[in-house]
């Protein structure tokens, strides 16, 4: 079992152009593998998947209409969350990491808190959304609170735990394999940038509503044959 897998699902909207449909029904048929990938991870294969839903660049500069949909799209994805039994069945804890309560519509942080709330006390599995997030802004808030707690504490010591204890993702290990989709292999507005200081990564040319479970296991089969020296 790999410990913490991350996705960043990139390319719904270039999925939409190729195949004639709407931003919209791109990023719902991405919904959908984003379902089918949870159910294959969490049995086994994975025990941390944190899945990258969108940036607050995306949020902010996208037309408005379309991130509309992207919140109506939120809602409903999460809201059906909570009937999956697997969920339920296999203890997994739903978080939701990000600036989702400063940016999101009321209805939709209510229902994201439903899900948190409902799962808190799961423990076999971790199933974590960025929503509203960017790793820039991760960073820098966590430099932030260092800075304060230094004024308070002019004694304090800067350690690598103190930084990881003021990020979004205190809670959760390294970054061992992250997957990007869409054909750009790069990374985007430093994301995770702490916790995938030593990740192993994989792009591929697919887009992420093509991006099937089989694709998902050949990436986690080609982690497995990689060799982790971590520096050594």
């Amino acid at each position: 079992m790999i410990d913490h897998v991350a996705i960043i699902p990139d390319g719904n909207r270039r999925w939409a152009k190729l195949n004639g449909k709407t931003s919209q029904e791109g990023h719902l048929q991405g919904f959908e593998r984003t379902r089918e990938i949870i159910e294959t991870a969490l049995l086994g294969k994975v025990k941390n998947l944190t899945l990258w839903g969108a940036s607050i660049d995306n949020l902010a500069k996208r037309p408005e209409e379309e991130v509309k949909h992207l919140y109506s799209g939120f809602q409903k994805y999460i809201k059906d969350l909570l009937t999956y039994k697997e969920i339920h069945k296999q203890k997994i804890k739903v978080n939701i990491l990000g600036k989702w309560q400063e940016i999101f519509p009321k209805p939709l942080q209510a229902v994201i808190q439903k899900a948190i709330d409902a799962t808190q006390g799961y423990s076999n599995y971790t199933l974590n959304f960025l929503l509203g997030y960017n790793g820039d802004e991760e960073m820098l808030q966590a430099i932030q609170s260092i800075a304060e707690q230094k004024l308070h504490n002019p004694d304090l010591i800067v350690t690598p735990e103190l930084i990881k204890q003021s990020l979004y993702t205190k809670d959760l290990p390294p970054v061992d394999l992250l997957i990007r989709s869409g054909g750009e292999p790069h990374n985007s507005v430093g994301f995770m940038m702490w916790d995938t200081a030593n990740a192993h990564y994989y792009f591929t040319d697919i887009n992420y509503p093509d991006f099937t479970v089989q694709e998902f296991d050949s990436a986690l089969e080609e982690y497995h044959k990689r060799e982790k020296r971590r520096g050594k």
